[in-house]
């Protein structure tokens, strides 16, 4: 692909990296996941290597994504704390769904959406790994209602991630030029004006 030389740098290569291990994690998670959830899903196993197979990779990729979701908060917390100006955004946001989106309160790197979907699956991460280091029974042996109980609270997490994430990759698809950045690490200067104002002013100093 080729790229303007004045395009901005949204994502570094170490970024889209993080985020895309994650994905993938993500990925290998819900279709293992699935295949336990209910008999209809248990073909999935195959890809796996077979049920035993799977229920041994589940936990452990399970680590991994938790590991790399870690360091992506650490990266992205700070500019993704909730701002007047993002309560602004969220409360004119049937403009956004309508395609009005030039009306919309100037907003930083992340939009008030962004922002409310990351603390989600921050939310929803720590659910997931919380219930899922209760059930790990090849390193803990709880009581059998703890684990049932931590079972309830995995799937009711895993619904609500693989929710949020259809959300994600939605918005991503809907907003034109959102899915380069993530492949490219890179946005045209009038992608940034629009969508971002803000940060497109600290990025390019022009305050028009």
């Amino acid at each position: 692909m080729i790229r303007n030389p004045r395009d901005l740098q949204r994502y570094t290569a170490g970024e889209r990296a993080n985020h895309w291990i994650v994905g993938i994690c993500f990925i290998l998670l819900a279709l293992s996941g699935l295949a336990f959830f209910h008999p209809a899903f248990f073909p999935l196993t195959m890809l796996f290597g077979g049920g035993t197979w799977t229920r041994i990779l589940h936990p452990y990729i399970g680590v991994v994504m938790a590991v790399f979701f870690l360091l992506m908060v650490v990266r992205f917390a700070a500019l993704n704390l909730i701002e007047s100006r993002d309560i602004e955004w969220l409360r004119n946001v049937n403009k956004m769904v309508d395609g009005n989106d030039h009306d919309m309160p100037e907003q930083g790197k992340y939009n008030g959406g962004q922002k409310v979907l990351f603390w989600g699956l921050v939310l929803g991460m720590v659910l997931l790994l919380a219930s899922g280091v209760l059930m790990w029974r090849a390193w803990l042996n709880l009581p059998v209602d703890v684990v049932r109980i931590a079972s309830v609270v995995h799937a009711a997490a895993a619904v609500w991630m693989i929710g949020l994430i259809i959300l994600h990759v939605y918005a991503a698809i809907w907003t034109r030029g959102t899915i380069r950045a993530m492949m490219y690490g890179t946005v045209t200067r009038a992608w940034a004006k629009q969508h971002h104002r803000g940060w497109y002013r600290k990025m390019t100093g022009d305050n028009n």
